[in-house]
Formats: C-alpha cells, sequence, structure tokens
C-alpha cells in the first residue's frame, strides 16, 4: 500500500450500527453475507476477515474460522468491536438509523457506537422509517403528510446530517420526474393507512416521499441518499440499476439538492457516467468492497472511469458485524494505494496531485457535502 493511503484519514458517509451482544457461529455467518440463508466462509469476504481481522485481534492472518470465533467469543462483543473499529482509521461515521437489527439482535445508537469506536457519529434518517412510524401513531389521513415532513424537519433540527431512502427495495429506481399531484398522494395516503400502515410499498407514496426528501435536501442542505445496486435478497435487482433514476435526477439538477448514490456495485459504471453528467450526485462502492475482497481495487477503478473525482466518497455499509465496518475501510484504503501507485509510475498524475484527490475521496467530499469538519 502506497505512503499516501497507509495513513489517510476516512469518514464513511453510510454505514449502521454493530451488535449489542456476542454471537454464535451460525449468527455470526448469517451476518457476513447478504444471502438470507447462512453460507460458510470460503468466499472473498471469508478470506478478508481471516487475513486482516485476526490480527487486530491478536491472531496469526489467515488462522482457521474456528480459532477466530473463540478469540472473538473470549474477548466478547464490545472488546472486539471497539479493537475493529477504533483501528479502521474512521474520525465519523454517518449511521443509518433505520434498519433494526433481525429478530431479538439489538444495533447499537450513535452515542454509544461513538463511544465504541472512539470518533464521531451523526444520523442519518431513513424516509421509509420515518412515514412507517408516523403511520403507527395513529394519524389523520388530513395530517399525515405534513406529520412526515414535520418529523424529517424534527430530525435535521436534532442533528442528523442526512437522509436515506431505500425505494430500491420496494418498488425500485424508476421514479417519476415528477412528484405525484396532492390528490393522487392523499388517494394513495388513505388507502395505505385504512389498512394499518405497516411496510410502505406504495409506488405513489414512495415517490411523494422521495420527491420530499429531495425538496428538503435543497432547503436545508443535507444530502440524499439512495440505495442502488446490490444487496440482501429481498431487492431486484434489475429494478437497482441507478440508471433508471435518470428522470428523477434530471428534473432534480438545478434544485440545489444532493443526491447521494450507495453501493452502486454491479452498476457502478452506470453510477459514475450519472455523477459525470449530473453535478449533484455523489457516488461510492460502499458495501461491495468488503464482498469483493482483493478485487476492490478493480471496482473502485472501473467507478472513477468516468466519475468527478470531487464525486466520489468513502462508505463501507457496515452492518451488524464491525468486521465489516474495519474490511470497508482496510480494502478501501489498500485499493485506492495500489490504485494511487499505477497512476503514479504511468505518468498519470503528479504525487501531489494524488495526495489531494486520496484525501478528498476518503473525507473532503463527503465532509463538504455533509457539513462536516474535514479531519486533519
Amino acid at each position: 500500500m502506497t505512503v499516501l493511503t497507509d495513513d489517510l484519514v476516512l469518514v464513511d458517509q453510510h454505514c449502521h450500527g454493530v451488535v449489542a451482544g456476542d454471537l454464535d457461529r451460525a449468527r455470526f455467518a448469517g451476518l457476513l453475507t447478504e444471502s438470507s440463508i447462512a453460507t460458510n466462509f470460503d468466499s472473498m469476504v471469508g478470506l478478508a476477515l481471516r487475513r486482516w481481522c485476526a490480527p487486530r485481534l491478536g491472531l496469526p492472518a489467515h488462522c482457521s474460522v474456528d480459532d477466530y470465533l473463540e478469540r472473538r467469543a473470549e474477548w466478547g462483543w464490545r472488546r472486539v468491536s471497539s479493537q475493529l473499529l477504533g483501528s479502521a482509521g474512521v474520525r465519523s461515521w454517518l449511521l443509518d438509523t433505520g434498519l433494526t437489527g433481525a429478530d431479538d439482535l439489538l444495533l447499537t445508537e450513535p452515542v454509544d457506537f461513538a463511544d465504541i469506536a472512539d470518533g464521531a457519529a451523526f444520523e442519518v434518517l431513513r424516509l421509509e422509517s420515518v412515514a412507517e412510524r408516523v403511520a403507527v401513531a395513529d394519524v389523520a389521513v388530513v395530517d399525515f403528510l405534513d406529520f412526515v415532513e414535520n418529523e424529517i424537519r424534527d430530525g435535521i433540527q436534532a442533528g442528523a446530517v442526512g437522509l436515506k431512502s431505500v425505494v430500491a427495495y420496494r418498488t425500485g429506481l424508476g421514479l417519476p420526474a415528477e412528484p405525484p399531484t396532492d390528490v393522487e398522494v392523499a388517494a394513495a395516503a388513505s388507502a395505505w393507512l385504512r389498512w394499518g400502515g405497516g411496510r410502505l410499498d406504495d409506488p405513489i407514496l414512495l415517490a411523494w416521499l422521495v420527491h420530499l426528501g429531495a425538496r428538503l435536501s435543497a432547503e436545508l442542505h443535507v444530502p440524499l441518499q439512495l440505495h442502488t445496486g446490490f444487496g440482501d435478497d429481498d431487492l431486484r435487482l434489475h429494478r437497482a440499476d441507478p440508471a433508471l433514476l435518470g428522470d428523477f435526477l434530471h428534473a432534480t439538477k438545478a434544485t440545489g439538492a444532493t443526491i447521494a448514490l450507495l453501493h452502486t456495485w454491479p452498476f457502478h459504471r452506470h453510477a459514475g457516467y450519472l455523477a459525470h453528467v449530473f453535478p449533484h450526485v455523489l457516488v461510492d462502492v460502499g458495501l461491495a468492497i468488503p464482498y469483493v475482497g482483493d478485487r476492490a481495487g478493480t471496482v473502485l477503478a472501473e467507478l472513477l472511469e468516468l466519475a468527478p473525482f470531487g464525486s466520489v466518497c468513502f462508505s463501507s455499509d457496515g452492518y451488524g458485524l464491525p468486521e465489516l465496518h474495519y474490511l470497508g475501510a482496510t480494502l478501501w484504503r489498500r485499493a485506492l494505494g495500489r490504485l494511487i501507485d499505477d497512476w503514479i509510475a504511468d505518468d498519470v498524475m503528479t504525487t501531489a496531485d494524488a495526495e489531494g484527490f486520496a484525501v478528498n475521496f476518503a473525507a473532503g467530499n463527503c465532509c463538504r457535502a455533509y457539513g462536516l469538519t474535514v479531519p486533519a
């Protein structure tokens, strides 16, 4: 790894809390995959776990899975989390708090996460979770839309630094250029609330909600994050291609909104193109990095083929296991280092250029977009 990235301080644009409790082998394995069926450790992420996380727990690199899990059980979840998060080189973490732990698994909230990681943690509001929470309060239809907007505004006022939508999981990213009419939204809200709310998957309400997020992004100067690309098996991958957002991005490009396309793989080249033609778009390859392991450099290089360097941010999308947060940072930093080494060796750029770009990829671009202080 190049000296330019060895000591890079990162700001994680998007992640989640870690499980506040010890895990048996099956639950650990279940959190190490996007599949709903726990798989074995014979994968790129499994190899990366044994290579990079094991030494942080005082074990030899490439130790057996049994030895790793035994050490994890011996140390306990909090010490393991503190060791991995604290050594990831991440100064600030932006936590999507809308995804809760499965079954009885409890995820750390931003305050506890920050304490464990010895850093700063900021909340990102998930729009669908806000709407579903308001619906549970048995609000009248006439008040529902205003209550949702006010709840979002209150969250930003309380310190949340961004908004997030998982519309890709619900109806896909083929959003209309214009928001639905008031009449359409009122009718959809009435029908949804009449059935007791629950999981929000009505296409009209979701389109309204994402357009609301874009409007508040412009007004309150907080980016709107959109899940794109792969995820768990609740998602239909062909509907999560960011290229489907063309009409929506064209309609919002002059509004002052900032749209962050998260994850993006295997459509990261599509995302790079969108960032190329729409200056209000940010992109990352979070979530993909730990899972592609040593292929992270190829993914990052393909994103950077077209994406303007000022649009690219780092994220891990670590969820549940601090190992995923750590691997997201370590493998991303290593991939960027290798890429920069190649660029300098091929006289693509100077060392001074590379230093500036690396700092911006790692933290600068994210901090400017979210109004955070760039770490020294």
